[in-house]
């Protein structure tokens, strides 16, 4: 499997990865110029893009991704918010049962599974994806407050780890972040101390490394994310 970050946090989020036979794009939050620079002007070889939710920093380029020729995968939620539609685009939508359905053909020899997420939109989720014959696997995981279900068993995980705690509280305190923006932030994205706790009931065996995604710039602190996490893990991570 092969990673490449092209662009992580509130700027926009985008990230490579080739795994099985397949090449994806993980979320479009950049401008399409800027994700084909970043591709050497080789999107064609972009086999699809998946996407967690409509924020722009997630979801900026789906259009433009979509008149390339790309295939996009988001919720039907997702796709609703953004106004996207066009047989390039391929929904998993709710049964009534609340099992997720899709009405397209899987991408290559992978399997996809989204779960849901916990962000202020309108269908959001993360992703399990994994090789048919189960050789790799990746889960992916962004713009959550929390994990609604145990992180699955997986070669790779990457993983939002949006503040600690301790950092953002100290700076409502001072007065440096208002009430409301403080509340939205514990409300839609992980914290370390909620990530830490996540990965101690996760089956994490078979997990070669962890990249850690979407770190804010003012209420994080890189050298305590990285520190605890393998402490807790003993696992490789990436501060993306």
């Amino acid at each position: 499997m092969e990673i490449e970050v092209l662009g992580t946090g509130s700027s926009g989020n985008c990230y490579k990865v080739k795994i099985g036979k397949a090449t994806l794009l993980l979320e479009c939050g950049l401008p399409y110029r800027v994700i084909q620079k970043k591709l050497n002007f080789k999107a064609s070889e972009i086999d699809a893009c998946l996407i967690t939710h409509e924020h722009m920093d997630h979801a900026k380029a789906v259009k433009d991704l979509m008149k390339a020729g790309i295939d996009c995968y988001m919720t039907k939620g997702t796709a609703e918010a953004l106004g996207v539609s066009g047989h390039r685009l391929n929904t998993f939508y709710k049964s009534p049962d609340r099992r997720w359905q899709y009405n397209f053909k899987l991408l290559r020899d992978l399997l996809i599974l989204p779960f849901e997420a916990v962000h202020d939109v309108a269908e959001p989720v993360s992703y399990f994806i994994k090789t048919k014959d189960d050789k790799e696997s990746l889960v992916f995981v962004t713009d959550t407050a929390y994990m609604k279900y145990k992180i699955p068993a997986c070669d790779v995980l990457m993983i939002e780890c949006n503040y600690v705690k301790s950092v953002l509280d100290e700076k409502a305190v001072q007065g440096k972040i208002n009430t409301s923006l403080r509340n939205r932030i514990v409300k839609n994205h992980m914290s370390l101390e909620t990530l830490v706790e996540a990965l101690k009931s996760a089956d994490l065996s078979k997990t070669k490394k962890i990249y850690v995604l979407h770190l804010s710039d003012g209420n994080s602190n890189e050298e305590m994310i990285k520190r605890q996490i393998q402490e807790v893990t003993g696992i490789e991570v990436v501060i993306c």
